[in-house]
């Protein structure tokens, strides 16, 4: 019989799509607000990956990641989640998000992101929220899996990952 423990804690990071810097700027404010400093970053990289955000976004989309100077409990991420979708409706014009903003986190063995959609691969967390192990680590480097979004497939998400996971490795031996 397995007995239950307290999980590690994670790092939480949100992965960001936008059209506008002013936009941008002004979230990562509130994101910072709430969540603590940013960590770190990735440069900003043109969006392309599909067409489904076009016509309520605008174009051209970009993609950021970044990190918080924080360490969370996994299941802090149903609230997360329900908070940034709120700030997004802060933002829309016209119920057209102007920024989308997803939550997730990173632990030693995988990175989760926290959705609204529900699929096969996904499990049900509470409050309508699912989380998705959308890469995991192995022999040096996180891997994706099939449903993996394409753009957490990059160059620019892997190289972000992998910086992450050597500050959680620190921020968890620090404890």
């Amino acid at each position: 019989m397995g007995i239950p423990k307290e999980p590690e804690r994670v790092i939480l990071f949100t992965g960001l799509l936008y059209t506008s810097k002013s936009v941008l700027h002004d979230c990562l404010k509130k994101l910072s607000f709430r969540f603590g400093s940013l960590l770190f970053e990735s440069p900003d990289e043109k969006w392309d990956h599909s067409e489904y955000y076009r016509e309520e976004m605008g174009w051209p989309i970009y993609r950021k990641f970044c990190a918080f100077n924080r360490l969370i409990n996994p299941e802090e991420i149903v609230d997360i989640k329900l908070w940034t979708n709120a700030v997004e409706q802060e933002y829309a014009e016209s119920g057209k998000r102007k920024i989308n903003i997803d939550p997730g986190y990173l632990a030693l063995s995988k990175v989760v992101l926290a959705t609204t959609k529900n699929y096969a691969h996904r499990i049900y967390l509470g409050k309508g929220i699912y989380g998705e192990v959308t890469l995991y680590y192995r022999k040096g480097g996180f891997i994706s899996h099939d449903f993996t979004y394409p753009d957490y497939q990059t160059k620019l998400a892997m190289d972000f990952f992998n910086k992450l996971r050597i500050h959680l490795k620190e921020m968890l031996q620090n404890e």
